[in-house]
């Protein structure tokens, strides 16, 4: 178990690194100069100069490089050219909001789509498999900023049981900050709680077909015991394979739903980053993101191990 913990580590380690290369590279060659875009096109090209020299902007590619990377390691994210404040106060705040959003979306997905798996698997060929299978493949053909907008429309305007948009603040509650996450919450989990339906329900059938399961039913023991002591576990491994891939897919559409109901979080502010050209909130926000499915799909490797032994025993 330890190898197989130091060889995760170590590909974790080195993901991290070739990503942080990949994205300063992809935005060192991005055309434009954040200076200019501060300054105005109409700046003295002396100013230029001296705001060119404040921000770093005039050292070699290398060593603004190691400077970025030592100073993530330890917390320090640089000053925002257009708020000019720390980059790292400014992602604080915003994650207050992402965070919550994004594991509301997890927890949503997860609550529907196994039970909705499980329960089409053991109905298999039974109008309510095949009603399940019809309403998972509406929900992944439907976009989430589509559905957030029929959210909007029928629970917001319509039947005025959600605000349309906003985020008060965690001040204001716990209820109240749910509230305001949950129509988010909804459009980001109805991909995600359609595509792991039917990745259980998929896995769910395999595995009942195994030989374990039908002597475990010939000694008489009955269909859900079955299911839930035997196959369950097993099944879950391709399931949690997909979970792990939908953080990223979750991250990329927080962007459009934030932006959408006008959630002050990590996704409306790479937004107004990119459209700003505020690299260096831009650099930090997306080596952040992706640390996190970095971190995600580590952490899924971990639950392999425990789910199935075999995972350890061949490491």
């Amino acid at each position: 178990m330890l190898r197989y913990l130091l060889s995760r580590l170590i590909s974790l380690v080195l993901s991290l690194a070739v990503a942080s290369l990949v994205i300063f590279a992809m935005l060192e060659i991005v055309p434009g100069d954040p200076a200019a875009v501060m300054l105005g096109m109409n700046a003295q090209p002396e100013a230029l100069a001296a705001l060119r020299a404040e921000l770093g902007l005039d050292l070699p590619l290398a060593q603004r490089y190691v400077a970025w990377v030592g100073g993530m390691l330890q917390g320090d994210f640089g000053i925002s050219y257009t708020y000019r404040v720390p980059v790292a106060d400014l992602i604080a705040a915003r994650l207050g909001v992402s965070l919550p959003l994004t594991l509301y979306a997890i927890f949503l997905s997860t609550a529907l789509a196994i039970p909705l798996g499980v329960w089409a698997a053991t109905r298999h060929g039974r109008p309510a498999d095949l009603a399940i299978m019809g309403v998972t493949q509406l929900g992944i053909a439907v976009p989430n900023f589509w559905f957030a907008m029929i959210l909007v429309l029928i629970f917001a305007i319509r039947l005025g049981w959600f605000a349309s948009g906003g985020f008060p603040g965690w001040d204001a509650g716990l209820f109240a900050g749910l509230k305001s996450l949950t129509l988010p919450a909804l459009a980001l989990a109805l991909l995600q709680a359609s595509i792991l339906a039917r990745v259980m329900r998929s896995s769910l059938l395999e595995t009942l077909d195994r030989d374990y399961i039908r002597t475990a039913r010939a000694k008489g023991l009955s269909r859900g015991r079955a299911v839930l002591r035997h196959a369950l576990r097993n099944a879950l491994i391709p399931v949690m394979t997909i979970l792990g891939m939908q953080v990223s897919v979750l991250i990329a559409g927080a962007i459009v739903v934030e932006n959408v109901f006008f959630l002050p979080g990590l996704g409306r502010l790479i937004f107004q980053a990119v459209t700003q050209r505020d690299l260096i909130v831009v650099e930090a926000v997306v080596m952040l993101l992706v640390f996190a499915v970095v971190l995600v799909n580590f952490l899924v490797d971990l639950a392999y191990a425990v789910v199935d032994p075999r995972l350890r025993r061949s490491a």
